[in-house]
């Protein structure tokens, strides 16, 4: 491996990373999605086996979450136009923003409130699913209310379910896990909020702390599974069924899309913006919505500018081969759930034809995007799901793929904050606020 100082001479760009300067970079191997997709050895009908699962447990879903009832089951968040946010960045970047910006607010996804609602709750649905039909409790043609019997939660009781996480994850997979009657273990990195970790034990979640960062966290959940024929390890890193569960959001998009009268085409190019912590929940989303729209969407990845692991495992093409600490770096960020300092090579290899580009963000610019959008639209975010508010303006001034003309869509994905307790946001928005 090339040292810091050899690969910042070959690409300069690494030097305002490690400076922590807020930058774009665009992927020189970014090409044909349709070779990206075949290359990538996931095929569509793995996400639409996917999507029919989440189908089948509809039914269940609906009879114990109430939330969930107006959607008749199905885990999704609403599409929403913020014109006034748009004229709000337009004023703060000196910057016009001809086309439609659009807000994906998986904040707002009923069960856990973000966007690993949709990965995580996914991989917990089918390792029940697969449990319950190695048990013959079912067959995938019943009625899947089953699942709330007291014959399925004896069995799952016998098993046991672990993943390691900075928070959002943490509480779909356990809160999930716990009302099917797993028994889930949490391990909960150092940057993990608190109010997370209070809510998991609420739900009778076992929550194990370390003092360190998410790869610890994550190494030790793995470590202590591994030991354990029973217990299955969700692993955000190199997870093919959170991917897969993320990659749903595609079809839902393009519907949601469909519904607005909204065109998705050559003449009218879909921007994409998704904050990135490891990679596995912007990595499934970005990989479902080139099998929808193709070389018509383009996507980018927002990290932090103290955890921009996806950005130099890309760029570096090292993957998790490299991490933010060899650049110097900290991986400190109020992005709790983009604290990450070695990214899924999974997912970056998957991305490496597919993906547009990576840019970076300051904590103190979500903070105070968090304020505006707030005002502005009365949305309030996580801070981590605003990282992908400025990726309009990236792709604008540095005239990406026809950003700046007027039939172009940009779609910020706001990946969490409904469940962030009220206190909690106040002190977000007073932080943005100055």
């Amino acid at each position: 491996m090339l040292q810091t100082e050899q690969w910042i001479k070959k690409l300069p760009l690494l030097q305002q990373i490690v400076d922590k300067k807020e930058v774009l970079w665009v992927n020189p191997l970014n090409g044909n999605s349709a070779n990206g997709i075949e290359q990538s050895g996931i095929s569509i009908k793995d996400v639409k086996d996917a999507s029919d699962r989440l189908q089948r447990f509809a039914p269940y879903i609906q009879a114990i979450f109430p939330e969930t009832t107006e959607a008749k089951g199905i885990i999704e968040s609403p599409l929403t136009e913020i014109a006034d946010m748009k004229q709000a960045l337009a004023r703060a970047y000196n910057t016009e923003v001809p086309g439609t910006l659009l807000l994906k607010q998986d904040n707002a996804l009923p069960i856990s409130g973000s966007i690993k609602a949709r990965g995580g709750i996914y991989e917990v649905l089918k390792h029940a699913e697969t449990l319950a039909i190695e048990y013959g409790l079912i067959t995938p043609e019943d009625d899947y209310t089953k699942f709330a019997e007291p014959a399925f939660r004896n069995v799952f009781a016998k098993h046991k379910i672990a993943v390691g996480s900075t928070g959002n994850l943490g509480l779909s997979i356990g809160i999930m896990s716990a009302q099917l009657g797993f028994n889930v273990t949490v391990h909960m990195s150092a940057d993990a909020k608190q109010w997370k970790k209070d809510l998991l034990r609420e739900k009778g979640v076992t929550v194990v702390e370390y003092a360190d960062d998410y790869s610890k966290a994550v190494e030790e959940g793995r470590r202590q599974a591994e030991s354990d024929s029973l217990c299955h390890f969700v692993d955000d890193e190199n997870s093919l069924d959170l991917f897969l569960g993320y990659a749903v959001a595609g079809e839902r998009v393009a519907a949601q899309l469909k519904e607005q009268g909204r065109v998705v085409d050559a003449d009218h190019p879909l921007f994409v913006y998704l904050p990135c912590g490891v990679g596995g929940g912007p990595g499934g989303v970005a990989f479902g919505l080139k099998v929808q729209f193709g070389d018509n969407v383009h996507c980018f990845f927002a990290e932090p500018t103290n955890a921009p692991c996806m950005t130099i495992g890309m760029m570096t093409q090292l993957h998790d081969k490299v991490s933010v600490a060899d650049f110097g770096l900290d991986n400190h960020t109020a992005a709790d759930g983009l604290a990450v300092g070695t990214p899924s090579g999974f997912v970056g290899k998957k991305m490496e034809p597919l993906l547009a580009g990576c840019y970076t963000i300051s904590d103190d610019t979500m903070f105070k995007l968090l304020t505006m959008t707030a005002d502005t639209e009365g949305i309030r975010l996580e801070p981590s799901a605003l990282a992908g508010m400025t990726g309009p303006i990236h792709t604008i001034q540095n005239d990406i793929q026809n950003a700046a003309s007027s039939s172009a869509t940009h779609l910020v994905w706001a990946t969490g904050g409904s469940m962030v307790p009220e206190t909690e946001m106040d002190i977000y928005y007073g932080i943005g606020r100055k």
